[in-house]
Formats: C-alpha cells, structure tokens, sequence
C-alpha cells in the first residue's frame, strides 16, 4: 500500500500499509493527498529493523512529558520520540538519502511531529523551511506574524480577519516558506497547531513582521541584519546544530530578506494595531 501527498509542491510518498493507515489518522493530511505516479522527492517507509542507536545528541526537548531527541547516527540523521511510558517512536535517514524510516509507536500524537521533522529534513536542501508563524493571506499575498509563544500572533491574524475585509488565515503555526526563482512562496501545510486550517493553497510573500506586547502601538522596518535575528527563531531549533541543515536554511532567509520587508510591530490586541501593520504593509507593496 502507498499514498503520495503533496506539500508545498514536493511529492512525498508514504508506503507499508501500517504507516499509510497511521496517517490517514492524522487531521488534516487528506486535503494534501494526491494520485499520480510521479518520483518523489522523497519516501516516509515502515521497517521491523531496530532503529539505529543515535550517537550525537544534537537537540533534546521535553513537552508534557513527551522527550524528543534529534541528531546523528552512524549513517545520518536521526529522531527519536518517547513517552513517559517508554513507548517510542524512530526515525532515521542517511544524510544524501531520500528515504525516511518509520519504527515503534505511530500513535497520531507522535507522528505528526515526526512527519514535520523528516518532511524538514528531506526538503531542506530544495529551498525549503517550515516556519513557526501564524500567516493571513490578503489580497492574493501573505503576511507572516512570528513571535515568542504567548505573543499574540494568532490574536493579530485574528484582528486581521475581523477588521480587513478579504483577510483569511492561510495557517497558524507551521505554514512552509519555498524559494522559487529566488522568491519567497508561502504554502499551507498539514501542521497547524491547536487552529485546524489546513490548505493546500500558496501565495508569494509580502512581508514579515515580528510581534511583542506593548501598551501603544508602533511598527517599523528592520535592516537586513535585524530582520535575519526576527526570523531565525522561528525556523526548527534542533536544525541549527547541523552544518548542512543551517546552511539551507540561512540561504533561504537571505533570499526572502532580499526581496521582502520585516517589520517589528510593538502592540496593544486591537484593532488598530491590525489596521496599523495592514496599512504600513500594503501601503508599502501598492507603491
């Protein structure tokens, strides 16, 4: 058994009927699926091989009791997920490989985010970044709003929606940033958070902004070097103590900051302030 989705214009081609059931529990990976024999870029596979012992540690995060760990084994990357029962979940990849393998638990708790890591890892060199940000299209671009969790990013599309007219939200947590032609499309992904807004629809890039909580509202523009420190916070952490991986991802950015602004917004949730960033953004990009 397969089945082949495609996100943000890769084909990725999931086989082993045990894997491909385990997705199609996963909300939101329908709206992506797809019916052709095309090459994909890449293949998510099951395997009874015992999962490779992971032999540098280069990331490890903890979230309501789930331990996740990201690094290397002795052919390439690896990721491992385990719950406070010790049940787990594996993958792994070779470095220049094109084929992700899947063993232990597939419950849909841990295989959403494990789908996010490999669909990362494998696009990664293809100009490809998912971004945590919660994103509105408008007038048939986007704008991203990043910030620090508790900042108000799904508050301002939110307000954004409410008060501009023709405002809708693409995705509000991981939509995927692509450079085509040295430009920056954002598409919508299976990864949208606690907001089920999952859309297989893209848009070029506007603009950027990075919130924080004031008591007044102000925006401004930042330089190049200001709008790379607003953005790469914002990419996958455990991806930046790779060399490969960094890589990529700094190019994409130095693309996206040559042709699009990032603007800081400091701001009350209101009105205004979605009025204020709408104004100074299309403002800018009608010129």
């Amino acid at each position: 058994m397969k089945q082949d989705y495609l996100i943000a214009g890769h084909r990725i081609r999931v086989e082993g009927d045990r894997l491909v059931k385990a997705m199609d529990m996963l909300d939101g990976f329908a709206v992506f699926k797809v019916e052709t024999n095309d090459e994909p870029v890449c293949r998510f596979r099951t395997t009874t091989t015992q999962a490779p012992t992971l032999k540098e540690v280069l990331y490890r995060h903890e979230n309501e009791g789930v331990v996740s760990c990201f690094g290397y084994y002795s052919g390439g990357y690896a990721f491992n997920m385990i719950l406070p029962n010790n049940e787990s979940l594996h993958l792994w990849m070779e470095k220049k490989g094109s084929t992700v393998y899947f063993s232990g638990n597939l419950t849909p708790v841990l295989l959403r985010f494990a789908c996010w890591i490999a669909y990362g890892v494998a696009t990664a060199s293809l100009e490809t970044v998912a971004i945590h940000t919660s994103v509105i299209q408008y007038g048939g671009k986007t704008v991203l709003f990043l910030g620090e969790s508790g900042t108000g990013k799904s508050t301002h599309t939110r307000l954004w929606r409410e008060n501009i007219e023709g405002a809708v939200l693409l995705n509000d947590d991981s939509p995927i940033i692509r450079i085509i032609d040295g430009k920056p499309w954002v598409y919508g992904s299976p990864w949208s958070g606690k907001t089920p807004c999952y859309k297989s629809e893209s848009y070029p890039l506007a603009a950027c902004v990075r919130l924080s909580q004031a008591p007044y509202n102000k925006i401004e523009r930042l330089k190049v070097a200001q709008g790379y420190g607003a953005l790469h916070p914002s990419c996958p952490p455990c991806f930046a103590y790779d060399d490969a991986l960094y890589d990529s991802i700094s190019s994409i950015l130095s693309s996206l900051l040559s042709t699009v602004p990032v603007y800081h917004l400091a701001c009350l949730p209101n009105a205004a302030a979605a009025r204020l960033s709408y104004e100074t953004i299309f403002g800018v990009c009608e010129k």
